[in-house]
């Protein structure tokens, strides 16, 4: 898993409201960091926090202080009902023996047997939450979904992946393929040409019976 700096500042007027919306004013982001052995209370500039989480991509994030450096995650970021800006963010410390747990976005490789035939496929969990430690944390987890066929698909515990923890159902749904309306009125009209043909058949067993007859009277 990659990392990405990210500069910090500590404060101290954490309770101070004024002194939060002035930082928010400014470009910064008010922000705390627990797992340690104390929590930091801090702030970041909105603008590079912004291209870090408006992305796909996992980081972990080295925070940089001015006299020490600390590996954390994303827990969970506020933001402004209005403006949808960011107003406030939760980072984990990480510790490399330590099992963090975050969602790592799903890539799907190849196009399921199921499309070809005419089915439609349905990405039903695009991340995946795991648990591991963060060596051991991809960028992505790649799902070949070549094989599906219409009405399968593939489930958190058949995803294959070494060293992590999947903390979603293992029955959930991750991708599947199911029947589309033009599969779906292409078997009804396999199903009205059967029909026909049978009914042909039938006429000319029927016509064929009674020329029988017919020379049988003669």
């Amino acid at each position: 898993m990659k990392s990405v700096e990210l500069k910090a500042t500590e404060r101290k007027d954490v309770k101070n409201k004024s002194a939060l919306n002035t930082l928010r004013k400014e470009g910064r982001v008010p922000a705390i960091m627990y797992g340690g052995n104390e929590n930091i209370n801090f702030h970041v500039d909105e603008i590079a926090f912004e291209k870090l989480i408006n992305t796909s991509e996992i980081h972990l994030v080295d925070l940089n202080f001015a006299d020490k450096t600390i590996n954390a995650v994303i827990r969970e970021v506020q933001f402004h009902p209005v403006t949808d800006a960011p107003i406030h963010i939760d980072f984990m410390e990480v510790s490399g023996n330590v099992p963090i747990t975050m969602g790592v976005p799903v890539r799907f490789e190849g196009t399921p047997i199921g499309v070809l035939n005419g089915g439609k496929k349905r990405e039903k969990l695009r991340k995946l939450v795991l648990k591991a430690l963060p060596k051991d944390i991809p960028d992505e987890i790649l799902v070949d979904i070549s094989k599906i066929r219409i009405g399968h698909g593939i489930k958190v515990e058949e995803v294959e992946l070494e060293n992590v923890e999947f903390m979603d159902h293992p029955k959930s749904v991750v991708v599947a393929v199911k029947t589309a309306r033009t599969a779906v009125e292409d078997e009804i009209v396999d199903e009205e040409l059967e029909d026909e043909e049978g009914e042909e058949g039938e006429a000319s067993s029927e016509e064929g019976a009674e020329k029988e007859a017919a020379a049988a009277t003669e």
